[in-house]
């Protein structure tokens, strides 16, 4: 059989999930009913297609002039690095989408860089060029100047280049939209650059496994290129784990990809994505082989975790009210479940009941917080903290390499907040009153600039960041310049409450909103915590003076959302997730109470 294998590279919102759609449906590839009126069919998560980003990787298959094209998905941002290291091992060669008005962003260079690294052959897509302020030629020149950058030979540095509106479903060797018909100039140029996969059908089987699925009737389901030999259904294998032991198991299905869905087949040969089930314990990286002649292919290499949290059981005074899933047994098993499909995620129980859960950054945590929340999960978070190691005796930290991009007459300010986090600006250019800023720094110093740069910047900047390396930490620690507003009591939020203590800062809840003692309700203008009665009444009486009330009005409060609150909280607080609600509380909801009580233990 004729295979080609794509992966397909681009920053967020560059246009890739459409372009896929465009492949798709251009092929006349059969899909079910309920997705043929749907656009970014391959986003199929609720989350993908709110955020506009691909999380997970996904595989489709399209014949074209008789050629069987495997296309990978891989995700666009940087903190799903665990997920594109791993589908580029199954790719020959690459589809890299630039935008024809941004040119090549940081997360495109995260993914080429590893795609150069393994040899993959790239075509150049310069997508959106119906855009009023598309810049092709720009576009390719810096294109070609990042090739360069990471290092390309000459062979791979003078890539094939097409152009693309991807929302139309038209493609051409040329940036003239008037002269392009469709989508096939796309797969023309995938028959004639991308190469067939490495494979000899006559060597014993090695297949090595990039990703896993679940089923409730088949258990896991693992996904992967076969390099050498054939596979059957019903086959004896050997399957060679991460340390080099060696089990006999029995395929129990086997599948290949037409379309969106899984093709159940009797056979399948080299070069062929296949997935497979009937091996319970496998897990990504690790080789099926031959029974007789079990050979291991090269383990593949995951990016460590930056960031970690304290994950544990919601105990707050409206704990288990509103999500299904409650217990830590529950919680427990969620998350050892996910380590399964997610290598770029680890899980540590702690001796107290809680869990230390360790991933690529802050978004991907977040990410998933909010699936597990969506799912009917109570759980608590603590605030997000650098993973440090030491090298030869000294403390290192993680560093980002940031790329900010802002209207001119904001840049002044972020050049000085960054400065206030220590961070080294290696670039500045300044391109048609755009400033395009590049700094290194500290993981750590990073965390909750996010949202005030949002803030600073209109919401007109944008912000991009990527894991660095390793340096010896530098001793700094940013600390949070505001305290919070406390609630002082449990119950429900009154206008004449909220009203009188607006001054004090910003809010973060309206009224009749159910509160709890310890609850934090706004940020403080000053340093300090400040305890709030944010529930109290107006006292009613029978006398009224003329104009009272007139003049009171009550602001807008911010809402929070779950990235906002993580990058909000101090060490000594948590935010509290439920499927209704993300609220943030004190770990310690009565300071009174616990001075009393560490008072007594002193005194013993």
């Amino acid at each position: 059989m004729d295979i080609r294998n794509v992966a397909i590279i681009a920053h967020v919102d560059h246009g890739k999930t459409t372009l896929v759609d465009a492949l798709l449906r251009q092929s006349h590839t059969t899909l079910k009913k309920d997705l043929k009126d749907t656009k970014q069919i391959m986003d199929s998560n609720e989350l993908e297609r709110e955020r506009g980003i691909t999380i997970f990787s996904k595989n489709a298959s399209i014949e074209y002039k008789g050629v069987k094209i495997n296309i990978i998905d891989t995700p666009g941002h940087a903190d799903f690095g665990g997920e594109v290291e791993r589908v580029l091992s199954m790719a020959d060669g690459a589809l890299l989408l630039v935008d024809a008005k941004e040119g090549p962003m940081p997360q495109t260079r995260f993914v080429l860089k590893q795609a150069l690294k393994m040899g993959l052959k790239i075509i150049v897509v310069v997508n959106k060029i119906d855009k009023k302020d598309a810049r092709v030629d720009y576009v390719v020149d810096k294109t070609f100047d990042l090739f360069l950058e990471l290092g390309a030979d000459e062979n791979t540095a003078y890539f094939p280049t097409l152009f693309a509106a991807g929302r139309d479903g038209k493609a051409g060797k040329t940036a003239d939209l008037a002269k392009m018909i469709d989508i096939n100039p796309i797969f023309e140029a995938i028959l004639q650059y991308i190469p067939e996969p490495k494979r000899d059908i006559n060597k014993p089987l090695q297949m090595r496994i990039s990703t896993l699925a679940r089923d409730d009737y088949k258990g896991r389901i693992a996904i992967g290129k076969i390099q050498n030999g054939t596979i059957s259904d019903g086959e004896d294998i050997a399957h060679i784990d991460r340390k080099g032991q060696i089990s006999n198991f029995k395929i129990t299905s086997l599948a290949t990809f037409t379309g969106l869905e899984k093709t159940y087949v009797k056979k399948a040969e080299a070069g062929d994505i296949v997935a497979i089930s009937g091996i319970p314990d496998i897990t990504i990286g690790e080789t099926i082989a031959d029974l007789l002649s079990p050979v291991a292919l090269p383990l593949l290499n995951i990016e460590e975790p930056t960031v970690k949290m304290i994950f544990m059981v919601n105990n707050s005074p409206f704990g288990g009210k509103e999500g299904e899933f409650k217990t830590s047994s529950q919680l427990r098993a969620r998350l050892f479940k996910e380590i399964e499909t997610d290598v770029a995620l680890k899980v540590e129980e702690n001796a107290n009941g809680t869990w230390t859960v360790s991933g690529r950054g802050e978004l991907h945590l977040a990410i998933l917080i909010e699936r597990i929340r969506r799912e009917g999960f109570e759980l608590q978070v603590s605030r997000p903290h650098v993973i440090t190691k030491t090298i030869n005796g000294k403390l290192h930290t993680p560093y980002e390499k940031v790329f900010i991009e802002v209207p001119e007459k904001y840049s002044g300010i972020v050049i000085q907040k960054m400065g206030q986090r220590h961070a080294e600006l290696v670039n500045m250019n300044n391109e048609e009153n755009t400033v395009y800023l590049e700094f290194i720094v500290s993981t750590k110093e990073l965390i909750g600039f996010r949202s005030e740069f949002i803030t600073d910047t209109k919401g007109l900047g944008i912000i991009n960041t990527i894991f660095h390396e390793f340096f010896p930490d530098d001793g700094f620690e940013r600390k949070r310049e505001r305290g919070s507003l406390v609630a002082h009591e449990t119950g429900i939020t009154r206008l004449y409450g909220l009203v009188s203590i607006q001054d004090r800062g910003e809010l973060f809840i309206g009224p009749n909103v159910n509160v709890y003692k310890g609850q934090i309700v706004g940020q403080n203008s000053r340093s300090e915590d400040i305890i709030v009665n944010v529930c109290k009444e107006k006292q009613l009486s029978n006398m009224r003076s003329k104009g009272e009330g007139v003049m009171e009005h009550a602001n807008t409060p911010k809402v929070m959302s779950l990235e906002n609150s993580l990058e909000y909280i101090d060490d000594n607080e948590l935010v509290e997730v439920t499927p209704k609600s993300v609220r943030m509380r004190k770990i310690v909801l009565d300071k009174v109470e616990e001075k009393k009580r560490l008072k007594l233990l002193k005194h013993k």
